[in-house]
């Protein structure tokens, strides 16, 4: 007998994806000629990546050059290898670390791949769809950009929009097996959604991805962190974070949890100062997101 949770979910997904006029078909590596999927794909993905970021990603300003990107032999060469992604399949990923770096990795492509793709020339808000609309196939199955982030890397746990309330997989959906459970929080500075406000770009192997993963974290709390006030005003000190702490306080382990990450990584100073002698909830704030294209 049919599972209704299933049925719900499904029905759910379908009316989302009518309503953004998202082609459930379509797919960015479906037309190109592929081929097999050799058993070294994810390190030809991890090099794929990394290639491309050498080409087009300016460091200084966490920018993509989007223009120039298609011109070179870097981005024909991934778009190769996600063609051959269509013959790959992603239960061979055997351990955790092979999972986390081949989903982040993809996702970081797939994005940059759909904005060239789409041609998005401000945000990727233009797309209302975008993330849904950005997809593979991977072996016989669809993946969008929104299937790897909340169905695979975060365990399959709902959006973080509101108006997104079902999770991304049904229970009966075989992708549902490919779920990295328990999800792992430092994915958040990680994944690249194309805006300005997203951490900078890595490419991730599967053998050092546990240290790739602490030093982008790293990275992204000690660059993202604003201090509010200063010694003039102690009690009116407050930090300041990216949103995405707020949308995803649950994978963090709730607002205490929250606090926790941050004093993993965040460097000694006046803001750790602040969060360490301030109250979880008095003490931290969010500044507004920059949907605004990462581009040069």
């Amino acid at each position: 007998m049919p599972n209704p949770i299933s049925i719900l979910n499904r029905a759910y997904h379908r009316s989302l994806d009518l309503a953004l006029r998202v082609d459930r078909r379509s797919a960015l590596n479906s037309e190109r000629e592929g081929g097999e999927a050799g058993p070294n794909i994810a390190g030809e993905l991890f090099a794929a990546v990394r290639e491309m970021k050498a080409d087009a990603y300016d460091p200084s300003c966490a920018c993509f050059d989007y223009a120039v990107l298609p011109t070179r032999e870097s981005y024909s060469r991934y778009r190769d290898c996600s063609a051959r992604l269509r013959a790959f399949d992603p239960t061979s990923l055997r351990t955790r670390g092979e999972r986390l770096a081949f989903w982040i990795n993809l996702y970081n492509a797939l994005v940059i791949d759909a904005v060239v793709a789409f041609g998005i020339r401000a945000s990727v808000r233009e797309d209302g769809g975008f993330f849904r609309r950005a997809a593979y196939i991977i072996g016989g199955r669809r993946y969008s950009a929104d299937d790897i982030e909340h169905g695979i890397l975060r365990g399959n746990r709902p959006h973080f929009h509101p108006a997104i309330w079902l999770p991304q997989f049904a229970p009966d959906d075989p992708r549902l097996a490919l779920s990295v459970r328990p999800p792992d929080p430092r994915v958040h500075c990680a994944l690249v959604c194309a805006s300005q406000s997203c951490p900078p770009i890595a490419a991730y192997e599967a053998a050092r991805v546990d240290d790739q993963l602490d030093l982008a974290c790293a990275a992204f709390v000690n660059g993202g962190v604003r201090l509010e006030g200063g010694r003039s005003a102690p009690s009116g000190r407050r930090v300041c974070l990216s949103p995405i702490f707020r949308w995803y306080r649950r994978d963090f382990g709730g607002r205490e949890g929250v606090r926790e990450f941050l004093l993993r990584y965040l460097d000694a100073g006046e803001a750790r100062e602040a969060l360490e002698n301030g109250s979880p909830s008095g003490s931290v704030g969010f500044y507004p997101y920059d949907w605004s294209l990462n581009a040069i």
